[in-house]
């Protein structure tokens, strides 16, 4: 059974009936729908109504994005099914994503709010077929949130009644949002002098509601928006203070992991496309794929996306096991989202080498998808936002490991509750993880061994030749440091084999990531600050991958030549 996704033949066994129907539905209206309209619909920038009216009428939002006990049943907020989602709109489009994901980000704050009133009110929304905003970054301050100039204020002689005022900058969804959950501060400040941050919903079709232009040349729509004297009373406050400025983080946690999942359908759509192409074009006697070079950078995209996958897959179970005692998800949640998105672009990157200038043709799907990856690492914080988040749990994940009971595959149909109680942001430094060492003993592969004598080189560096008070300040000099870091968690959550990867396909993975850590190492014993003692463990972090002819041939046979012709869009 092929690991990657396929419309006809992946059936989410994992999931219950229903949830399975749902997502059959939604494959069904892009297979129904086709390549020729979608690329159509995506070259003349015409928004998804036909997408929003599938989803009112099968109340696709309502049954996923509501948690339990505000809807039907059937509806729970159960992540796994989530990124199932997430897979299949990516593997369509980013566009159709889009407007799933902002809707996500715009719920975060409600279902993580008190407001049982905005709640009841927002669970009749979505099952009217709403649509829902995350009115979070501003022009001038992007989401600098201590700048907002989003302001709550207190209507004169009115008690529990203000007005809202100031602007709001690149809100996927504001034209259509049936709430737009909005940031800002109240116009005075709190008792202690401090910024009074409040969370509060606004109607994008209210008249003190406007938008000013859509920012992209898409088929979405990301607003420029504002408000002018909007009324706001208190049944529409989600939260105030060190609540509404938790909530907006907490948000990001949970709609960031999502970012992984969507290009990983996007590239296992291109892959399809890709090898169906280099498979049936004939050059000098010789077959694309009969070329050494050609068989190379698939191979690479593959071990590239398959570890996309399995990485991805096991930090769910983390996401729904979390609680208060066990954050590791904050980890795992910032490499979705920073490693697995970049390590898509370099999926896309050896796909477009091999089908060339294919990849710009107006009837491909790739075509589309090459201009839409580029957005993956740059959406909910930087890949340098979050690589800074990273560096934080570096000293704990080395240096003091915590001791946590196993966390198994957790895939039974259920409500994530602790992702909208996460509590405070503070103290990431002090989480806990438990001894990477475990799954990197549990697969004695000759190219899990050499990655392991990295890992040693690496954390040696980082005792012995430790980033200096200079270097500390180098972004740049830490960025590389935290790729070092990311690949270790990286292998480990792999390792920890949420796919059933066979050992052949791991060993072929981790020959990839032995090329992609001295690559990383090269680049530390380049950089012009970079000690005599740095370079040295450099040295020793640079190694070649054990290679084995009849490995790379089994993979190429049983994994990569049969997928030609599996897959084409229906036109």
């Amino acid at each position: 059974m092929s690991l990657l996704f396929h419309p006809h033949r992946s059936h989410f066994r994992y999931l219950d009936p229903e949830s399975q129907l749902i997502m059959q539905k939604t494959i069904d209206f892009f297979e129904n729908k086709g390549l020729t309209q979608l690329k159509h619909d995506e070259h003349e920038r015409v928004w998804y109504a036909d997408f929003l009216d599938f989803v009112k009428r099968e109340e696709i939002f309502a049954t996923l994005l509501t948690p339990s006990g505000y809807g039907e049943q059937n509806a729970y907020w159960d992540m796994t099914r989530i990124c199932a989602m997430n897979e299949i709109l990516g593997f369509y489009g980013l566009s159709y994503w889009y407007t799933w994901q902002v809707s996500i980000l715009g719920l975060g704050p409600i279902w993580m709010s008190k407001n049982e009133t905005v709640k009841h009110r927002t669970a009749k929304l979505l099952k009217a077929g709403g649509i829902f905003a995350f009115g979070l970054s501003e022009k001038e301050h992007g989401a600098d949130l201590y700048a907002s100039d989003m302001t709550l204020s207190p209507k004169p002689g009115s008690p529990g009644k203000y007005r809202a005022n100031g602007r709001k900058y690149y809100i996927g969804n504001g034209n259509k949002a049936a709430l737009v959950s909005t940031f800002g501060k109240m116009e005075a400040p709190a008792a202690d002098g401090r910024a009074d941050f409040v969370f509060f919903v606004t109607e994008s079709q209210h008249p003190n509601y406007t938008c000013h232009r859509d920012l992209i040349n898409s088929q979405n729509y990301v607003a420029e928006l504002e408000v002018k004297n909007y009324p706001i009373s208190d049944e529409d406050i989600l939260a105030r203070g060190q609540e509404a400025w938790d909530n907006a983080l907490n948000t990001v946690n949970v709609g960031k992991f999502n970012l992984g999942f969507a290009a990983i359908g996007l590239c296992t759509h291109s892959f399809y496309e890709a090898i169906n192409h280099a498979s049936h074009r004939y050059l000098f006697k010789h077959y694309v794929t009969d070329f050494v070079h050609i068989r190379q950078l698939f191979m690479d995209a593959y071990c590239r996306l398959i570890a996309m996958k399995a990485f991805s897959t096991r930090s769910i179970d983390y996401l729904r096991h979390a609680s208060e005692r066990d954050r590791r998800y904050l980890l795992f949640n910032s490499l979705v989202k920073m490693k697995v998105t970049t390590q898509a672009e370099e999926v896309m990157n050896a796909l477009w080498d091999v089908i060339a200038a294919k990849g710009f043709e107006k009837d491909t799907y790739f075509s589309m998808a090459v201009t839409q990856i580029r957005g993956l690492p740059k959406l909910e914080g930087t890949v340098h936002v979050n690589m800074a988040l990273i560096i934080k749990f570096m000293k704990n994940y080395f240096f003091n490991p915590g001791e946590f009971p196993e966390v198994g595959r957790l895939q039974a149909p259920g409500n994530d509750d602790f992702l909208f109680q996460q509590g405070s942001t503070r103290g990431l430094s002090k989480i806990q993880f438990h001894d990477y060492n475990i799954a990197y003993h549990s697969k004695p592969l000759p190219n899990v061994k050499r990655f392991q004598k990295q890992i040693k080189a690496f954390k040696q560096m980082l005792m012995l030749a430790a980033p200096d008070s200079e270097q500390i300040k180098d972004i740049d000099f830490l960025l590389i440091v935290g790729e070092l870091f990311s690949l270790v968690v990286y292998g480990q959550l792999i390792l920890e084999n949420a796919l059933d990867l066979e050992d052949d396909l791991i060993a072929q993975i981790f020959d990839v990531m032995i090329r992609d850590f001295s690559k990383f190492a090269l680049q530390l014993y380049s950089k012009t600050s970079s000690t005599a003692r740095q370079r040295f463990f450099c040295f020793k972090m640079i190694q070649k991958p054990v290679t084995d002819t009849a490995r790379y041939q089994k993979i190429w046979e049983q994994h990569i030549a049969p997928l030609k012709d599996q897959y084409v869009m229906n036109p």
